[in-house]
């Protein structure tokens, strides 16, 4: 059987590596963005999808999901939800997606695991923020950051509450975290790329600002094997606690030397971890999905058949 895989991207063209090397691999691909899967109750699925009409595919990768109304997103992960529901794998599932995106649920799933995050509190509501932020800033800064923000944008150094900014500007959510204190300039952080529980790729950034986003001016490097057993099982453990098949882990060192998660990306990109490591990240994640199948059709062969008129006295 030739897989069909579905590569779902809504957003900038991050499909051509993954679509070669699966295709290399032997499996057809096609290509589609999220809005343009519809729900259709003429269809025996319930779904019509670009370039399969009524069939499904046999597994779905989401590469991307662009921005939209409260409705478009709620239906385009709708959408991810019942292919989940017709029993087709999605890497990653609607609710790894949801809880990865909420940067709230991200943490509480980070600490109910016991894995090491910093100290976070997300609340509605300005005169809340403030109380948080008068308590806690006699131990050192807090970070805002948007409940749904990506690649270091609209972070900002709470040091008074007077820096909170207005609840409009972060829709009367304020997600306050820790600031954890390093060396630097230049400051460090790390992304581990993680896939069907290894971590494939790693990498440092190192950027003269205290925000280490490759899209900020952070300067991508490779990392020497001694930082790859510390950092691996603790990437490898936040995604599982977030149920994600494949995430970039992005973890901090502070200070006294320990590390520390800081976010789950669950559609990640890898242009830049790719320039500093030799794995062929494309192709890692292609081998593990197509393992990943094989091993689930190989499973359905072998479980015990079930008479039709098993139970019949």
């Amino acid at each position: 059987m030739t897989p069909r895989i579905l590569i779902v991207n809504d957003g900038a063209d991050r499909t051509g590596a993954l679509a070669s090397r699966l295709r290399w691999r032997g499996a057809e691909v096609v290509v589609a963005p999220l809005a343009a899967i519809a729900f259709d109750s003429n269809s025996p699925s319930g779904l019509a999808i670009p370039g399969l009409g009524e069939a499904l595919p046999n597994a779905v990768l989401v590469r991307s999901i662009a921005a939209g109304s409260f409705e478009a997103i709620t239906r385009r992960l709708g959408v991810l939800h019942a292919l989940g529901r017709l029993g087709v794998p999605v890497w990653n599932s609607a609710q790894a997606i949801e809880r990865c995106v909420d940067k709230s649920m991200t943490t509480f799933l980070l600490q109910q695991a016991g894995l090491p995050t910093p100290a976070t509190f997300a609340v509605e509501g300005r005169a809340d923020a403030e109380e948080i932020a008068a308590r806690e800033l006699a131990s050192g800064p807090l970070v805002l950051k948007p409940l749904f923000g990506a690649q270091g944008r609209g972070l900002r150094l709470i040091q008074a509450p007077d820096d909170l900014p207005a609840p409009e500007e972060v829709g009367d959510v304020y997600y306050l975290q820790r600031y954890i204190r390093r060396p630097g300039p230049p400051f460090r952080d790390y992304r581990v790329f993680v896939c069907a529980g290894e971590a494939v790729a790693m990498m440092s950034r190192r950027g003269d600002d205290w925000i280490t986003n490759v899209n900020r001016g952070a300067v991508p490097e490779g990392l020497s094997a001694r930082h790859h057993e510390e950092l691996s099982w603790l990437a490898v453990a936040a995604t599982a606690a977030v149920g994600a098949n494949l995430a970039g882990v992005d973890i901090i060192r502070e200070a006294d030397g320990g590390v520390l998660v800081l976010e789950i990306n669950s559609m990640p990109a890898w242009s830049g971890l790719q320039s500093v490591v030799t794995v062929d990240i494309a192709d890692a994640i292609a081998a593990a999905l197509l393992r990943s199948l094989e091993a689930s059709i190989q499973g359905a062969a072998l479980a015990p058949r079930v008479p039709a008129d098993a139970g019949r006295v």
